[in-house]
């Protein structure tokens, strides 16, 4: 008795259900890891093992893009600090230091990465991953900032996971990138580990949502800053 013949609906229709359950998960995973409760559970979960995947992933491969970096730095800072009821879960020294280590590691990935392989992304189509309008904003951005860029980019979403791959792009030299690497890994970790730890011993604790929400906004004034400044000294298209 021969083999049945393999049925190319069924495959497709296996394929499909696949792909929206991981579209669901990571759907369901992205909103858990935005939101306060989300933060708070994961870290308490994960420990500061977890929290160094989570930087070196969003600081150096692209895909990390849309993973918490200030919100997470400072939800680990408030729970770094005893507060009533609440025990301090990590020392903040251990926590920036291991912090610290990841996103140096992460920007020296990213940096390699694109050094490798920054001519075949620029080919690349688009995937849910990767977008190749936030490639050309890192290198604008780079263009316009030079080195010091690396250390603003650790401010700015996006900007972070992406502006080390074009200075890898831009072939800047190696230990030129380092130096400027560790000077922004240093700054941003300890800047906002350090205020989430002053405020996790004030009644602001309790309202981690709403540091949270302040946090993330004024991540987001640099980039509106500069979309608004080329915005206004662009000049004017030519009338046809």
């Amino acid at each position: 008795m021969g083999k049945p013949p393999p049925f190319k609906g069924d495959c497709q229709s296996a394929a499909s259900v696949l792909l929206h359950g991981m579209e669901s998960w990571l759907s369901t995973f992205w909103s858990h890891l935005h939101t306060a409760e989300g933060l708070r559970q994961t870290i308490e979960v994960g420990g500061i093992s977890l929290m160094c995947l989570i930087i070196f992933a969003e600081t150096g491969l692209l895909a990390g893009f849309f993973l918490p970096g200030d919100s997470l730095l400072v939800t680990a800072g408030v729970l770094s600090i005893a507060n009533g009821d609440r025990p301090a879960y990590f020392s903040p020294w251990e926590l920036t230091a291991a912090l610290t280590v990841a996103s140096i590691v992460g920007d020296q990935t990213g940096y390699w990465l694109g050094r490798k392989y920054g001519k075949t992304m620029e080919s690349k189509p688009d995937t849910w991953w990767y977008k190749r309008r936030h490639l050309v904003a890192a290198r604008d951005y780079f263009a316009e900032k030079g080195p010091l860029a690396i250390v603003l980019a650790r401010f700015v979403p996006l900007m972070r996971t992406f502006v080390p791959f074009a200075a890898g792009m831009g072939e800047m030299a190696p230990t030129r990138f380092l130096r400027w690497n560790i000077l922004g890994g240093i700054l941003w970790i300890n800047s906002l580990v350090w205020l989430g730890h002053v405020l996790g011993g004030t009644p602001l604790a309790d309202q981690l949502h709403k540091v949270i929400i302040i946090v993330v906004l004024v991540s987001f004034i640099p980039v509106v800053w500069t979309a608004a400044k080329r915005l206004l000294t662009s000049p004017p298209a030519p009338r046809t």
